[in-house]
């Protein structure tokens, strides 16, 4: 009976220690060790970001619902935030890992972050959201599972598969980013990788002997679900494998319709999955290709990954031509239309038993509406900048967050006007106040020369309609009210504008960007903050006991013992590890 209530006492008191985290939600754990190594993925060799010494980094796989513990340690020169792009972090925007929310993890410290992957499915990916890092790496595939009891709408496949795609420089970050605030123009990608590595080469003039390239190996007979990803800076990329179907399934945590394409064109941030059938005769190899498009194509030629689809049983290695890409330079409607063509399986149970559709937005009326207009950059201060509305944004040194938590004053204003602003534009710190249990519809209209992608953290918002030119009341009109698509990241493009409806459901400050690197980097985000008058952690959870201070806050921050930094991981483990047996001993008390 003692130790039956000594075990209770413990584990009563672990459990106030980890706070949110839920007895019956297991947990998984993963450090990372964050630096620099150098590797020559086009054949130069380069700095680049690296976790555990990896690039890309290792993929997370957790399943709904479980609490995902991810132990940073920073040894950069510089300081850190790790961004888990489309994971929604219910009710704790504190784990979200962008400026708005969060202080940096400086050099050499350590920082571990938390949280529950709350009624969520599907696939996603993180990366550095500091200083350009994204162009260096540091970025790894992040995938949710269903719970046994929630079926897929497929059969279970018989592999999983990440592919991580995007446009790459040779020159590092830190270069890149000088280029911007010099105001210059990155220019033309070198390269595209896939899964880190350059291309395979198909043609002896634009692939240079020597470069690494990926190779996929795969069964032949099987079905193999791919989880693609463009975790590049700034070009859209039609992904494609030579002789093979790739049957769509998820996006971004919705199952789709499932629908056939030779190709699918993937934007900067966005995500899907596919369902692979290895059903050729496997005479040879297979390219599988990732190429720029929405470009003058001919001369971005050179700027095109290639990576080997290789069969247990095939008899010689790829060679010819690559498959073609869609034929429509001059005709932007393909895509576009392509894009329409993904739409929201209703009838499909998500992370949850009850199906996609029984959350029917399109009855829902809207409370606010925003209409976000981009263009190209403009001149602030003698500065090359981009803007939102004519607002280019301004990274507070106290973050959002923590300046509502101390009522740290004049970080930031409420006042991010609902449409385009008339005068010139400007620098500041404006941010959108969204109205808890609101239902926000959101115009992105890009009149900019290139594709734009725009994600929200916190959410999965519904794409409701895109069309080019400029956006009306009468657009409305040809909105999709019953199965468009639940996702995070959506594309608009050049001359057009996407149309998207928000459920303000979580308490929070969350970021709302282009995904265009440089773009981001030059100002094009907001932030949207939604506070429930009612202050109760069944909302939002309290600040974390191990957050960090900076800005304004600054004196609150206590100095890390870095011996001790280096072994937190160590004593996280053999923390939960005394969790589970305390647990089990408990059980076997009674």
């Amino acid at each position: 009976m003692a130790l039956s209530r000594f075990l209770t006492l413990f584990l009563i008191h672990i459990a106030l220690l980890l706070g949110f985290c839920f007895a019956e939600d297991p947990f998984v754990f993963y450090n990372f060790e964050v630096s620099y190594i150098t590797a020559s993925p086009l054949g130069v060799p380069q700095q680049v970001i690296a976790i555990n010494k990896q690039f890309p980094g290792p993929t997370i796989n957790a399943t709904t619902n479980y609490n995902v513990v991810v132990n940073v340690r920073n040894k950069l020169d510089e300081s850190l935030l790790m961004h888990w792009s489309g994971i929604q972090q219910r009710r704790s925007s504190w784990q979200d890992g962008l400026p708005g929310t969060n202080c940096p993890i400086p050099p050499k410290w350590n920082w571990t972050y938390q949280f529950q992957v709350k009624d969520q499915i599907g696939s996603f990916f993180y990366f550095p959201s500091l200083h350009f890092q994204r162009a260096a790496g540091g970025f790894g595939g992040f995938i949710i599972n269903n719970r046994n009891v929630i079926p897929i709408p497929f059969d279970t496949p018989d592999g999983d598969i990440t592919i991580l795609i995007g446009d790459w420089y040779t020159r590092n970050h830190s270069a890149l980013r000088k280029e911007l605030d010099a105001g210059k123009d990155l220019g033309m990608p070198d390269g595209v990788l896939i899964n880190g590595k350059g291309p395979y080469r198909y043609n002896d003039t634009l692939v240079p002997d020597g470069i690494d390239y990926e190779t996929i190996n795969v069964q032949p007979g099987k079905t193999y679900r791919l989880r693609v990803h463009n975790v590049g800076i700034s070009t859209t990329l039609n992904f494609r494998i030579q002789s093979h179907n790739l049957l769509l399934a998820e996006t971004e945590g919705s199952y789709t319709v499932q629908q056939n394409y030779t190709s699918l064109d993937i934007h900067v941030g966005q995500s899907y999955s596919f369902l692979l059938t290895t059903d050729q005769n496997a005479s040879s190899d297979y390219y599988i290709v990732a190429s720029a498009r929405l470009v003058n194509e001919t001369r971005w030629k050179r700027v095109t990954g290639v990576a080997i689809l290789h069969y247990s049983n095939s008899k010689g290695k790829a060679s010819g031509p690559l498959p073609d890409a869609p034929q429509d330079e001059f005709d932007k409607t393909f895509s576009m239309n392509q894009a329409r063509s993904i739409r929201w399986n209703v009838s499909a149970s998500g992370a949850r038993p009850n199906p996609q559709g029984s959350f029917r937005y399109g009855s829902i009326n809207v409370t606010e509406i925003y209409v976000l207009k981009n263009k190209p950059p403009v001149t602030i201060n003698g500065k090359k900048r981009t803007t939102l509305n004519g607002i280019s944004f301004v990274n507070p040194a106290t973050p959002i967050r923590l300046a509502d938590q101390f009522k740290v004053k004049g970080v930031y204003k409420l006042d991010f006007p609902k449409r385009p602003l008339t005068g010139p534009p400007k620098m500041e710190t404006s941010i959108i106040n969204g109205t808890y249990r609101g239902f926000m519809e959101v115009i992105l209209q890009n009149n900019d020369t290139k594709v734009q992608t725009y994600h929200m953290s916190g959410y999965a918002f519904f794409v409701v309609g895109m069309d080019y030119g400029e956006w009306s009341e009468n657009s409305r009109g040809t909105y999709n009210k019953w199965d468009g698509i639940a996702r995070s990241t959506t594309q608009v493009y050049p001359g057009a504008w996407t149309a998207i409806l928000i459920s303000l459901d979580n308490v929070g400050v969350w970021n709302l960007r282009t995904e265009n690197l440089d773009s981001w980097y030059l100002g094009q985000e907001t932030y949207v903050r939604i506070v429930n008058p009612e202050a109760t952690n069944k909302t939002e959870l309290p600040v974390p006991d191990n957050a960090l201070y900076c800005g304004a806050l600054s004196k609150l921050q206590k100095p890390q013992d870095i011996s001790l930094a280096t072994s937190i991981t160590g004593g996280s483990k053999l923390f939960f590890t005394m969790l589970m047996i305390a647990s089990a001993l408990l059980f076997l008390s009674r």
